[in-house]
């Protein structure tokens, strides 16, 4: 049973986007309206050049920020200003995933790429206030962003957390090839699975899963 082996942790860590909400609220299809935009203004391209450097700095990078700071030496606060100013309309409060995650014993803490205070807002909109111990940022991680190891490693450091006692939930699959590397759960929350080594679960139901962890 997948509660049995969730016994050990007590450090659950939630990614944000498409993870905390699902991706039918396309969210990030605005973030990356924003980006393109950012890129065309920041390297004087043309939209299709901007949208593909974007996709090629996301893909090697793990974030397009990231591609920018290293290539292009765009200072980030800007940037993430900027591409997080978006509509949270279509978020809706999730009762059952807020009781959910308030019942799971240890410390809850989400990890984004994106910036905190964007992932506070995102929270305020799907009535998690209070479900978490911490909120942590791309900032927090000096701007290394997720998959790669040093991020991880800085945010986790920052909170105190002890990998083998946690657990991971990521919509991003390649996003979990670290944490599971340094010895904590994985679970995968997409809409169709990923086979990888470094994915221990898959779910498309998060408030589902969490409740079955809980019960």
């Amino acid at each position: 049973m997948p509660k049995d082996l969730f016994s050990h942790v007590a450090f659950w860590v939630f990614d944000l986007d498409n993870t905390l909400y699902p991706p039918q609220a396309r969210l990030f299809d605005q973030i990356e309206v924003k980006m393109t935009r950012y890129v065309m203004d920041a390297l004087g391209v043309d939209r299709a050049r901007a949208d593909h450097l974007r996709k090629y700095y996301w893909r090697k990078y793990g974030t397009t920020l990231a591609g920018l700071m290293q290539e292009h030496g765009v200072d980030p606060a800007p940037y993430l200003t900027d591409v997080h100013e978006i509509s949270l309309d279509h978020l809706e409060p999730d009762p059952g995933l807020r009781r959910g995650i308030s019942a799971l014993p240890g410390r809850k803490i989400v990890y984004t790429n994106g910036t905190a205070p964007y992932a506070e807002r995102v929270i305020a909109a799907r009535g998690l206030e209070g479900a978490f111990d911490a909120v942590y940022g791309v900032e927090h991680a000096d701007f290394h962003p997720k998959p790669h190891e040093q991020a991880f490693e800085r945010v986790f450091a920052r909170d105190g957390l002890d990998p083998k006692r946690g657990a991971m939930f990521e919509d991003d699959a390649r996003n979990l090839a670290v944490p599971h590397a340094l010895g904590m759960r994985t679970v995968h929350v997409a809409p169709a699975p990923e086979s990888a080594d470094h994915v221990h679960h898959h779910t498309d139901d998060l408030t589902g899963f969490i409740v079955r962890l809980t019960d």
